[in-house]
């Protein structure tokens, strides 16, 4: 059994959609958000916490798990899944990103990018076909192909080239993908200019795969630009098939590039400011070690039904942060995540409703303006 994808309502007022991703693992009700487990484990949670607030897909890193612990251990305990106790539906990122993140370490040829592991300093090259034969032999339930993301300020002849790059690479994982149980999504690129958004995607898409990303986003640039490049983009990808943000966001991205016509989201943003004692709530932004919270009795938020929130107050989150306590950044992790699993189920509640606008509103006032961060990989 492979992967499918049915749009089931779509909103009068924008260009939001309701759908269904079907994976060997499970269904996923869309639009959703995956967080991100980069070495096979969201930091700080269990799969069954994952499972219990509400997670349906995950995200892991091919390119991290093709150094440690290698794709024949895993392979070895039964691919994946298994390996990390998830039956649900996961997605695997190629190492594109790392590509741009890790850029000392590394050279891009046509061929592919040779680079120095950041563990041990060993060479690999890492090809498109190559990076198709991790992923499958990981045996996630949704795999990327081999893209170069491109630096937020890359000029307009570099931004073509890595474009045209990326497209002969999308072409050449087309021809390596042998798995039929995996959906292969390809990924569009070109920086942060509109015209050539417009022809990545159109080129990528005239490959046929099962879903389309869009990556080298929320690389430090600004809102207005991370907005128009999606309006640039999504008018070329085919409706029928999933659209996949990359790396993005906050509360307030995910609302509005649902509006846009984005169905799956991944960003690191709920699990990297829960350890650094930033959390999200029904009331807004929390940071946590601010000493207005040192005898705070409340709740962190009175809205949510997380363990964090209706066992402890703010008083005592903050003496574990300031303590440097583990479970600091367990109690964090499992409310911010809940958070983003209760958005996401306002999010459709919106749209199926007609509200979708009012949601977004809502989050304008909460949560922006912010800058975009960094949030792939």
């Amino acid at each position: 059994m492979g992967c499918s994808f049915t749009v089931e309502e779509t909103d009068a007022t924008s260009q939001a959609r309701l759908g269904t991703l079907t994976t060997p693992h499970g269904r996923v009700a869309t639009p959703a958000f995956m967080p991100v487990g980069t070495q096979a484990t969201v930091k700080a949670l269990t799969p069954v916490e994952c499972r219990e607030l509400g997670v349906e897909i995950l995200l892991t890193n091919a390119y991290h798990l093709y150094l440690r612990p290698g794709v024949e251990v895993v392979e070895a305990h039964g691919g994946l899944h298994r390996f990390m106790g998830w039956d649900g539906p996961l997605l695997t990122d190629s190492g594109g990103f790392q590509v741009m993140s890790l850029s000392k370490l590394r050279k891009i040829t046509p061929d592919g990018v040779v680079f120095q592991s950041h563990i041990d300093g060993s060479e690999h090259l890492l090809s498109p076909e190559k990076a198709v034969a991790i992923q499958e032999g990981l045996g996630a339930d949704i795999i990327m192909v081999l893209d170069e993301c491109p630096p937020y300020q890359a000029t307009y002849d570099y931004a073509r080239e890595s474009m045209d790059l990326t497209s002969r690479w999308a072409e050449r994982c087309r021809a390596a993908k042998r798995r039929d149980d995996q959906a292969l999504f390809g990924i569009v690129q070109g920086g942060m200019f509109a015209d050539l958004r417009a022809d990545s995607a159109q080129a990528i898409t005239a490959l046929d795969f099962d879903g389309y990303a869009i990556g080298g986003l929320s690389v430090g640039e600004s809102k207005e630009l991370l907005r128009a490049m999606v309006e640039a983009t999504v008018p070329w990808l085919p409706e029928s098939r999933p659209r996949y943000l990359m790396g993005v966001g906050t509360p307030l991205d995910l609302v509005e590039q649902v509006a846009r016509g984005i169905d799956l989201f991944d960003c690191v943003i709920p699990t990297r400011n829960a350890r650094t004692g930033t959390l999200f709530t029904s009331q807004g932004r929390i940071v946590i070690k601010h000493a207005r919270y040192s005898d705070d009795r409340q709740p962190l938020d009175p809205e949510c039904l997380c363990y964090a929130c209706t066992t402890f107050t703010r008083s005592y989150l903050r003496h574990l942060f300031q303590a440097g306590e583990i479970l600091s950044s367990r109690l964090n992790t499992l409310h911010n995540v809940s958070f983003y699993m209760r958005l996401m189920g306002e999010v459709r509640q919106a749209i199926a409703s007609g509200r979708l606008e009012d949601l977004c509103e809502r989050m304008e006032g909460l949560f922006g303006p912010v800058e975009t961060e960094p949030g792939r990989g």
